[in-house]
């Protein structure tokens, strides 16, 4: 007799619209919480996060993040899954740097030329984090103080960067994010700072590889299970193999179930299934529905009909209609106003148009903005 459990796609895309905080606004909740519930934040473009996070919180705006992330420092800017800047709740860090810290490392794709030996890739990070220690730099003074502490070598302008070139000791910079070595700073005007994760958390250091590493495992089950180990490979940009064995080793931990009769994983016991099945109207801003997309494998399930190719090549800002996509919208602000353009593609329903007018202006009201909405083409392409 087969007693392994069985979810349909229905339930899996109700159990993530709940675990993502999407199902409906949380109320009574903090910024870290819904952090924590995503396995982190994507923030490589702020104001994406701010509203990715005001979205599943009810009552909060933009302003409610920025205190959580400069204020109270319950969250942190850092390096994150697949080597790009999110939030994670400051308290979690030891975990995600001990975990973030043993995925192996791809081959660097720059040539020999170009590229770091590893003895000088230890200096640059023991560098870094010799001089973040109690201060915030701009990366401009961060990059003088380490080739300082370093060498010339270290300065040398071989990295193809977006209008020039950038010093070589660059290569390391989102290695010292996910070992710990950095995190960023408070913005001085218009530029970006970085400095030591020990500002958010005094006393910090990595927790032991695999503890942190079952952490990581079960806060992505947690929000985007089902799922498999390669689906996890996929989210962190690690080796499958790798994934495998780790899922392996946490084999009391996690527990096999069928979706759609293919098999998954979930934390052991974390079987809850949402009542009702996955309804509603949400707008996910840039990198949240890539995260989400990341995350919430197979494709052809998440992106149904025209969504395949409409939707799925790009970064777009996502529409989702009762938990799968169903289109792609986008805003321009012009002073106080919010222009929000959205394309649906598929009809939409006299309930569906009203809770896409609820989204509009619950954006807008974490945006602090007054919306305006039109249906209709986008015709911006996806965020690089």
């Amino acid at each position: 007799m087969n007693d392994v459990p069985r979810f349909s796609w229905s339930e899996v895309c109700a159990r993530r619209l709940a675990r993502h905080g999407l199902a409906a606004p949380a109320e009574g909740v903090r910024p870290v919480d819904v952090v924590s519930a995503m396995a982190g934040t994507h923030a490589q473009v702020m104001s994406s996060a701010e509203l990715a996070i005001g979205l599943r919180t009810a009552g909060q705006t933009r302003l409610d993040v920025r205190e959580a992330l400069w204020g109270d420092r319950s969250i942190i800017k850092t390096f994150g899954p697949r080597g790009t800047v999110h939030l994670l709740p400051a308290e979690e860090l030891p975990l995600w740097t001990a975990a973030l810290s043993a995925v192996p490392v791809s081959a660097s794709t720059f040539s020999a030329a170009i590229r770091m030996t590893s003895e000088q890739t230890e200096e640059v990070v023991a560098a870094i984090t010799k001089v973040l220690d109690g201060n915030e730099l701009t990366i401009d003074e961060l990059s003088e103080a380490v080739i300082e502490a370093t060498g010339p070598w270290a300065g040398d302008l071989v990295m193809p960067a977006f209008q020039g070139m950038w010093p070589r000791w660059r290569q390391a910079l989102h290695l010292a994010g996910v070992r710990g070595a950095l995190c960023f700073g408070p913005n001085r005007g218009r530029k970006i700072t970085y400095t030591s994760p020990q500002m958010w958390l005094p006393g910090f250091r990595p927790a032991e590889t695999q503890t942190g590493l079952a952490h990581v495992v079960k806060r992505y089950l947690h929000a985007y299970g089902p799922s498999t180990p390669q689906r996890f490979a996929h989210w962190l940009n690690a080796p499958a193999r790798w994934a495998v064995e780790l899922f392996d080793s946490l084999s009391d931990e996690l527990q096999r179930v069928e979706v759609e009769g293919a098999s998954a994983w979930v934390a052991r016991g974390d079987l809850e299934v949402p009542s009702a099945p996955p309804q509603g109207v949400r707008l996910l801003p840039y990198f949240d529905g890539y995260a989400y997309r990341v995350g919430n494998q197979p494709p052809a399930l998440l992106y149904p009909g025209r969504a395949a190719e409409r939707v799925l090549p790009g970064n777009f800002q996502v529409l989702l209609i009762d938990g799968v996509v169903a289109g792609l919208w986008h805003q321009r602000r012009s002073g106080r106003r919010l222009h929000l353009t959205v394309e649906s593609l598929v009809p939409l329903s006299p309930t569906q148009l009203d809770d896409l007018d609820h989204q509009a202006e619950r954006v807008a009201a974490v945006l602090e903005a007054k919306p305006q909405l039109v249906l209709g083409p986008v015709t911006v392409g996806g965020h690089a």
